[in-house]
């Protein structure tokens, strides 16, 4: 969906995206630069850098997102709304019932995602809550970035969620050696994507996840 040519445009460019689409990318860029004036929504350090970073970053997951038999995704730790804020404003126009669930324990960014769902006017619920704590949950894909480590999420993934097809995550340089780990304990297939805004990073689709030995 994106390349390394892209991305270094200063403004958001997105091949077969509407004005519209690119419009309200960009003015969620910059509400997520104005909120983060009072609140820690992301790194000081990536703000200069935010559509590389932040928006391209969340877009490319979209390879993983747009197929038919998903209408709903379920965002872990959500913070700023990303990758699924960015996901929702791609989604609309090419599934309008599409969903977004978001779990942000955090008070001042559970509000900050509901003024950006209310202003991108997306199919969403913003969950209050501690993932932790809820159970027999179901989504289509749940999907997290800088959330925690994967085999954390493998955990909740099997014990809170009830059904899902598989889960979408990021991961960093030790990529290849997080995987090797968790494939001690776990069984599950992958699908993985080199990150398009990062050359030591990767995009995991992960699958029939099953914890080995029962």
């Amino acid at each position: 969906m994106i390349d390394s040519k892209i991305i270094k445009k200063e403004k958001i460019y997105l091949p077969n995206v509407s004005r519209e689409t690119l419009r309200e990318l960009e003015d969620f860029s910059k509400s997520i630069l104005n909120k983060n004036k009072k609140i820690n929504l992301i790194s000081l350090s990536t703000e200069k850098s935010i559509n590389t970073r932040h928006i391209y970053d969340s877009a490319q997951t979209i390879d993983f997102i747009n197929k038919n038999d998903i209408k709903v995704c379920t965002d872990l730790g959500s913070g700023a709304g990303l990758p699924s804020i960015v996901l929702g404003i791609l989604m609309k126009s090419k599934k309008p019932d599409f969903k977004v669930i978001f779990y942000e324990k955090s008070y001042h960014k559970s509000n900050f995602l509901k003024e950006m769902v209310k202003k991108f006017k997306l199919e969403a619920k913003i969950c209050k809550k501690n993932i932790f704590e809820e159970k027999n949950l179901v989504t289509d894909v749940i999907i997290c970035r800088a959330f925690k480590p994967l085999p954390v999420i493998f955990e909740i993934a099997t014990k809170n969620f009830k059904n899902f097809k598989y889960i979408v995550i990021y991961l960093g340089k030790s990529g290849k050696k997080i995987l090797k780990d968790v494939s001690m304990r776990w069984k599950f297939d992958l699908e993985q994507m080199k990150s398009l805004t990062s050359e030591e990073s990767s995009v995991v689709k992960i699958s029939n996840l099953k914890k080995k030995n029962g």
